[in-house]
């Protein structure tokens, strides 16, 4: 037998179950394949056996199989997993949810820095291909276990040939709750005032007064940085004067 002609019970290994991951409808598993650690998502017991929940997981991988992007968890297969039944198969993203990091206290400047970049662009690919996905929540942002890269899982069920205003508001309204809680959960979060005012206008209840899209809610975040820039500089000026005055006056 060569070293690819690995006996079919060996070519799924270690599989276990991840009750923390599960959603709605599936179960989510970590395992081995021909020794590689992957992650698969399955329909629950009972609906494995209905049609239209069937039909349902079909199309998630097809709409799921072409995105690419680093911040979202990228789908590899679709196939049948001894006792498990057909499972989606994407990377290995094991790690803790944000959900986790703030139920632990775990969250840093650096947790704040990849939600305010790394899913505001995920977001953003999304909404660009047009994807209808669930609300996103602290339960489906994950960052990865040996470096703490950002990943969106759980991020589309149906592709339409546009997202209606409405859904595109959703999502920054979504975003708003998730910040607002990073920045409760972050040791000295009142240094983020800048973005509690962006999270706030994330979350009005008046849709017209929130962000119109993601774009001007990245050129928002962004401002919030060059202002600081801007601050630093003027307060370097002002030094740099003060030294040159008084280096005038012991003249």
């Amino acid at each position: 037998m060569s070293p690819h002609e690995t006996p079919t019970d060996q070519k799924w290994t270690e599989i276990e179950h991840l009750p923390e991951w599960d959603e709605e409808f599936y179960d989510v598993y970590t395992a081995k394949k021909y020794g590689k650690w992957l992650m698969l998502k399955t329909l629950k017991q009972e609906y494995r056996d209905k049609e239209e929940f069937k039909a349902m997981i079909d199309k998630e991988f097809d709409v799921r199989y072409n995105l690419a992007h680093p911040h979202i968890v990228m789908i590899n297969d679709y196939e049948e997993v001894p006792g498990l039944g057909r499972c989606i198969i994407t990377d290995d993203v094991y790690g803790d949810s944000l959900r986790k990091l703030i139920d632990t206290n775990r969250v840093t400047d650096d947790t704040v820095k990849k939600i305010t970049h790394q899913l505001v662009d995920a977001m953003e690919y999304i909404q660009a291909n047009h994807i209808v996905h669930h609300p996103i929540r602290p339960e489906n942002i994950i960052f990865t276990e040996n470096i703490g890269n950002l990943k969106l899982i759980n991020v589309g069920f149906d592709q339409k040939a546009h997202l209606s205003p409405a859904e595109a508001s959703e999502d920054i309204f979504n975003f708003g709750l998730v910040l607002t809680e990073v920045l409760k959960a972050v040791p000295d979060g009142h240094r983020y005032a800048d973005l509690r005012k962006v999270a706030s206008k994330c979350i009005s209840p008046d849709a017209k007064s929130r962000y119109r899209d993601i774009q001007e809610l990245k050129l928002a975040i962004e401002n919030r940085t060059n202002n600081r820039l801007l601050m630093f500089l003027a307060f370097l000026v002002i030094m740099l004067g003060v030294m040159a005055y008084f280096t005038g006056f012991s003249k």
